[in-house]
């Protein structure tokens, strides 16, 4: 489906060239901060040299990929301009994210070429994409993305395998600088915590909240899954 389709090389690797994937990164620029922007930049590249090895994942849906890339973090608050209508009072960010990226492709790409299982692709990809217990185990597209994604946050010698050298890896950071990611999504962590809390108790930006903002009042004691489970005394009301 995407063989045939426009490329281009940056950093040494062949990606996507085609207008969705341009207005998707022009969408993506228009809600990030500059270090989430590169990152989103490096996880496609990083994520294409590593998935490009990986026979599962070498012929997936590569515009599927490159989309889902490029906007997995538009959930992240932090960069948004006012009244961005991507985030949500109630939602975790990376579904805010997930939805954001479909009611993108609804309204930018070819409803005959982008049908329901394409869209659930992108959807799936970046709403799993921080459950590495999931999302390496979703479909060739989803993978690829996710370990894009893993890869800016591990570098090469955490990476399996030897999939990513670290010449891939300093050219692809030297074309996209990182710019103080830790720091950035640290910040859009403890921000979710402190405005979204409820989104937080049963995923990794709740780990955050525990590490940093006990003494601001943020807790989840008595919200984790497991005391919800233990608590639950139905077995002791089984009608006779």
């Amino acid at each position: 489906m995407t063989s045939e389709l426009p490329t281009k090389v940056v950093a040494g690797v062949t990606v996507l060239d085609t207008p969705l994937l341009t207005k998707a990164l022009e969408f993506a620029r228009e809600h990030s901060t500059d270090s989430t922007y590169n990152h989103i930049n490096r996880s496609l590249l990083l994520g294409t040299i590593i998935s490009d090895k990986v026979p599962a994942t070498k012929d997936r849906d590569r515009e599927a990929h490159a989309i889902a890339a490029v906007l997995h973090d538009l959930g992240f608050p932090i960069g948004h301009p006012p009244h961005s209508d991507v985030i949500s009072k109630d939602t975790r960010f990376e579904v805010d994210g997930a939805h954001a990226a479909r009611a993108f492709l609804k309204r930018e790409a070819d409803s005959q070429q982008w049908d329901k299982h394409r869209l659930q692709l992108v959807w799936d990809a970046i709403a799993l994409h921080t459950i590495g217990s999931v999302v390496f185990h979703k479909e060739p597209e989803v993978q690829a993305c996710a370990y894009g994604i893993w890869a800016d946050f591990q570098g090469p010698d955490r990476v399996p395998g030897g999939l990513l050298t670290w010449d891939e890896y300093n050219a692809v950071v030297k074309e996209f600088p990182r710019l103080g990611l830790m720091k950035g999504v640290k910040d859009n962590m403890l921000h979710l915590c402190m405005t979204k809390p409820e989104t937080t108790y049963d995923n990794t930006v709740g780990e955050w909240g525990d590490r940093y903002l006990q003494n601001e009042g943020y807790s989840r004691e008595g919200k984790l899954t497991q005391y919800l489970l233990e608590t639950c005394d139905l077995d002791d009301k089984e009608p006779h």
